[in-house]
């Protein structure tokens, strides 16, 4: 395992952090809940599209969002994404600009649910590390998701985060070495956020047979809360993911039904995956 100098940090991550997150995760373990927590690209289909959507599906069931940076590169993404990123950046998106949306949605609008941006490393690097993850916290954003920083390379960013109080979320892949899990159980906090299966985001309509195994390695690494994503297109697919895990991302299937900005739609399907998640049991322990 790489060396990697911590400031501030303990066994389980950060000294300090937003507690949204780990508040909610908590709340929801002694219920039973799993957390549901869709995927919306910043300024799409139109630039404040966000501001509608949002707030519609926090009432429909979803706990916490997980709200895209655009980037010209977007490497871990698949055609949906990677369409409602470039629509998003000839909106005009940049990186203040997702944190001025961010910060609207705490104060004009009054959601509540955690925030967790999804973006990728030189926009961030660009803004300044410090600088971005301070701002961050200033807007109501409560974490942060890099796909293209593995936690080898994360020192640097980590300990901006760590100053902060910024969750650093990190993701594992089923073909994550095991040296690499017990790096991003160490680093990691808020949850981790384990890919489903290998390639790119988008809709799939089976998930693999291995995903139970791989979320039951990690599970063994650590008691973060894991929340699984990539490839979760239904009801019933997140209803399979729920009974494994403590919570479930959903993003392309989510960014298909936003691209008319049509409310309704994503009320709908944010209202299917909430019962499909309602009716999964307890994860494994």
């Amino acid at each position: 395992m790489p060396e990697i100098s911590l400031r501030g940090s303990t066994a389980h991550g950060p000294a300090r952090q937003s507690d949204r997150l780990a508040g909610m995760f908590e709340s929801f373990r002694r219920r039973g809940r799993k957390a549901l927590m869709p995927y919306m690209t910043t300024g799409y289909p139109k630039l404040d599209s966000l501001e509608q959507f949002v707030p519609a599906a926090a009432e429909a069931g979803a706990d916490m969002f997980e709200l895209g940076i655009p980037f010209s590169d977007p490497l871990a993404d698949g055609a949906t994404i990677q369409h409602a990123t470039q629509v998003a950046l000839e909106n005009g998106v940049t990186v203040p600009y997702c944190l001025e949306s961010a910060r609207r949605l705490r104060q004009r609008h009054g959601v509540t649910a955690p925030f967790v941006f999804m973006g990728y490393f030189n926009p961030i690097l660009q803004y300044g590390l410090e600088r971005f993850a301070g701002d961050a916290i200033a807007a109501g954003v409560d974490g942060l998701i890099v796909p293209d920083l593995p936690p080898e390379e994360s020192e640097e960013l980590y300990n901006a985060c760590n100053s902060a109080g910024l969750n650093l979320i990190f993701m594992l892949a089923p073909t994550s070495t095991s040296e690499r899990v017990k790096l991003a159980c160490q680093l990691g906090s808020g949850f981790l956020y384990l890919v489903s299966l290998t390639g790119v985001t988008g809709a799939r309509t089976t998930l693999p047979e291995t995903l139970e195994s791989f979320v039951a390695r990690v599970r063994q690494e650590t008691s973060l809360p894991l929340a699984v994503g990539f490839g979760i297109s239904s009801g019933a697919l997140a209803q399979r993911v729920a009974t494994i895990a403590d919570g479930v991302i959903v993003g392309s299937a989510v960014v298909q039904r936003t691209s008319s900005g049509n409310v309704e739609t994503v009320v709908a399907f944010i209202q299917e995956l909430r019962r499909g998640i309602d009716q999964a049991g307890s994860p494994a322990s």
